[in-house]
């Protein structure tokens, strides 16, 4: 019978051969992927003609003076303003249903294309044609729709 195994000895390798290792897996990876590991070459001497690497040496020396300015912009009353009516806006947005956002845009490109004949036709409107237009179902809708939307703004601004 053999004798039991007692001590297991772990096979140290030296800096050298881990080296030596790391080496070996970089040449398979490298000759396994040779089409794109060139295509990394070709974008990389692109960018350097351009200036572009050189470009990002600089900022990343310069990072924490760029990051100061930066803070610097987007602290500026402008700048939190628009911040401050996109956030009200989207809020706005969220609350609105979409299919009458929807129904509005599209009868608004609508009324776009009628104004865009009209322009076109450079007709003269005189009172009369105004009153007679009143009378068009189309143009009472739209004038009912803006009075009470009139109405609602009104009541939102008195909250």
């Amino acid at each position: 019978m053999a004798t039991p195994i007692t001590k297991i000895k772990k096979e140290v390798l030296t800096d050298e051969q881990i080296a030596a290792q790391k080496l070996e897996e970089l040449k398979t990876l490298v000759t396994d992927n040779e089409q794109a590991v060139a295509q990394i070459f070709s974008i990389m001497a692109e960018l350097n003609d351009v200036g572009a690497l050189e470009a990002v040496t600089k900022m990343l020396q310069a990072k924490e003076e760029i990051a100061h300015i930066a803070l610097g912009q987007m602290t500026r009353e402008p700048v939190t303003n628009m911040m401050n009516v996109m956030l009200g806006a989207a809020g706005a947005l969220t609350q609105m249903d979409a299919q009458m956002v929807a129904k509005l845009m599209t009868s608004l490109n609508s009324g776009l294309d009628e104004a865009k004949v009209a322009v076109e036709a450079d007709e003269k409107m005189s009172i009369f044609k105004l009153m007679k237009i009143m009378n068009d179902p189309d143009v009472n809708r739209a004038m009912n729709f803006g009075v009470h939307f009139l109405k609602g703004l009104g009541k939102g601004l008195n909250e």
